[in-house]
């Protein structure tokens, strides 16, 4: 059922795929930098400063796309028994962390002209920085614990059990009074957002999500020759 995700499947062609990721994600930063930086307006109020958005939002939705992914991963451990997933979970961990910190980064830069400070314990913002720390736990958990099989049912429950965190993040904007404005992109509804910018900020993400399967593809190539050193036993 499973054959495709193979990890010795993937290592044979890992090298090209990084080739051919690595040319599409310079391609589509390039574009999207040309379109955030030079053809996109700036904003009415927030003039210039608003450009760090085609680098904040993007980020912010890497960096839950990939928990969400682990998580997924680390339940099907649990059903499926396979260790792949954990092997895929903890090469997408590296960078789903780098992706939070950028968006917890650009998001303080940007909150200091826009709200007056640098950081405030806002709804949303407390809550990415919990996904942070998140991240570091589930990280953390395969350095702490050195029985594989322990540390492998560690990793996934901090994962499971940090997918509740995901949909506050999401809708704390809707839950509570924030600093943070109510999303301007709905798959249900009309964006707020035009075109202008849209089109940049999606380009952005775009190249955003290459990069994260670049990191992924070098991450997972790396665990994959330290298990053919140490001798373990297939996945």
């Amino acid at each position: 059922m499973f054959d495709y995700l193979n990890p010795y499947r993937i290592f044979r062609i890992n090298s090209t795929l990084q080739k051919i990721v690595f040319f599409c994600f310079i391609l589509v930063l390039s574009l999207g930098l040309l379109e955030a930086l030079f053809l996109s307006p700036e904003d009415y109020l927030q003039k210039d400063s608003v450009r760090i958005m085609y680098v904040h939002v993007p980020a912010a939705w890497i960096s839950l796309g990939i928990f969400s992914s682990i998580a997924i991963l680390s339940f099907s451990v649990f059903i499926f028994k396979n260790k792949n997933f954990v092997l895929i979970s903890k090469s997408l961990a590296p960078s789903g962390i780098l992706f939070t910190l950028i968006a917890l980064v650009t998001g303080s830069i940007w909150g200091k002209p826009t709200w007056g400070t640098w950081w405030a314990w806002d709804a949303r913002i407390t809550s990415m920085l919990i996904l942070f720390i998140l991240y570091i736990l589930y990280l953390l958990s395969f350095k702490i614990f050195e029985d594989e099989n322990k540390s492998n049912k560690i990793s996934s429950i901090i994962a499971i059990f940090g997918a509740i965190n995901i949909p506050i993040i999401k809708f704390s904007v809707d839950w509570w009074n924030t600093l943070h404005q109510p999303a301007s992109i709905s798959l249900t509804e009309k964006s707020a957002i035009h075109s202008s910018m849209l089109i940049p900020l999606i380009i952005m993400t775009a190249a955003f999500a290459l990069f994260s399967i670049l990191i992924f593809l070098m991450k997972y190539n790396t665990e994959l020759i330290k298990i053919k050193n140490k001798g373990l036993k297939r996945l």
